[in-house]
């Protein structure tokens, strides 16, 4: 049978208790799955909607390889979050919580103690998931379309969709996307991995040039650390407490990395917006620029580069320039000669 998604995490509960004005109260939609042999595994979908409750621009927020949207969509820094400022725009919020994060069921092969196996959570079966979570917003909205934002290695299954999906898509924003590069094949990874706080702020910090000022919220960090142990119930069972997390985002990843991107941009028939930080290792200016050029002739893109951001820009001091950019290619009308399929 099928394991229901946990609860809201009491921190996580906490940080949604006073929000602003431009939102109203979050909601839950938690999607079944099935059981073997035809497994399909219980989603989150976390919902924030505009005060104004139109629907009328909805947006899907697809997260990247470590943590869920709880850590990113959702989480404030001096008392906001990118979700409050997409509804000020009037933008209502979908967050999706892939399987094996957050609210979502773990993959049957998580629930071991060892990670034996092949990895789990490939992009494939993320675009799945990605499909039931449009499917509800557009049930729920009326909408025709829907916004797709989407993070580091979430811009792999969210592009993949826009491809497969045309007309369910408006318009895609890939920030710190994982591209192309014409590197080595490594070694599959094992089907999960355990992640700890120190990790993790190892890595958002990696790409600081040395004696800058930090720009992570480094205030706000503790409270994200708190609601990124407990979105994994069995985080404090380990030593130091860690988050186990699927390695299908690594495999695919060093699959893109050796050359072996899982989608063709080529094919890609919806507005793009590729905003990366000036400082991001893992998605940098040479990629985006293959990116660019690899886009059909006439598609509607754009590129914007952050200042002073890394890899995590949705976490650090800039963040409001992402917001910004954004929101104005959201808002954007269609650029004349633009692709008009599935509107």
């Amino acid at each position: 049978m099928s394991r229901p998604a946990f609860p809201l995490s009491l921190a996580l509960a906490g940080l949604l208790a006073a929000l602003p004005a431009s939102a109203q109260v979050a909601h839950e939609h938690h999607l079944p799955g099935a059981p073997a042999p035809h497994w399909r595994p219980a989603l989150l979908v976390r919902e924030q909607a505009a005060a104004s409750g139109a629907w009328s621009q909805p947006v899907l927020y697809v997260h990247g390889a470590t943590f869920p949207s709880a850590n990113s969509m959702m989480a404030r820094f001096g008392g906001e979050s990118w979700a409050d400022a997409l509804n000020a725009h009037g933008h209502d919020v979908f967050a999706l919580d892939f399987a094996g994060y957050g609210g979502s069921e773990r993959y049957p092969a998580m629930r071991a103690t060892v990670p034996a196996g092949p990895p789990v959570g490939r992009s494939a079966e993320a675009e799945r998931q990605i499909a039931r979570a449009v499917a509800l917003i557009r049930r729920r909205t009326g909408a025709a379309h829907v916004s797709i934002i989407a993070h580091s290695w979430g811009t792999i299954p969210a592009a993949r969709f826009a491809i497969d999906h045309p007309r369910a898509v408006d318009r895609l924003v890939l920030f710190g996307p994982i591209l192309r590069r014409d590197g080595l094949p490594s070694p599959a990874p094992q089907a999960w991995s355990l992640v700890t706080i120190a990790e993790q702020h190892a890595r958002f910090v990696k790409d600081v040039p040395a004696g800058h000022a930090p720009v992570l919220e480094e205030a706000g960090f503790p409270a994200w650390a708190a609601i990124y142990l407990a979105s994994d119930p069995e985080s404090r069972t380990h030593s130091p407490p860690a988050v186990k997390v699927p390695n299908g985002p690594s495999a695919d990843v060093a699959d893109a990395h050796a050359g072996a991107l899982a989608y063709d941009p080529a094919r890609l028939d919806r507005p793009v917006l590729l905003i990366r930080g000036a400082w991001d290792s893992s998605s940098t200016a040479a990629d985006a620029a293959w990116f660019m050029a690899a886009l059909p002739p006439g598609l509607e893109r754009r590129l914007v580069t952050v200042p002073e951001a890394t890899h995590l820009m949705h976490l650090e001091t800039g963040r409001h320039v992402l917001y910004q950019a954004t929101e104005d290619f959201l808002s954007a009308p269609a650029a004349a000669g633009a692709s008009a399929k599935g509107r």
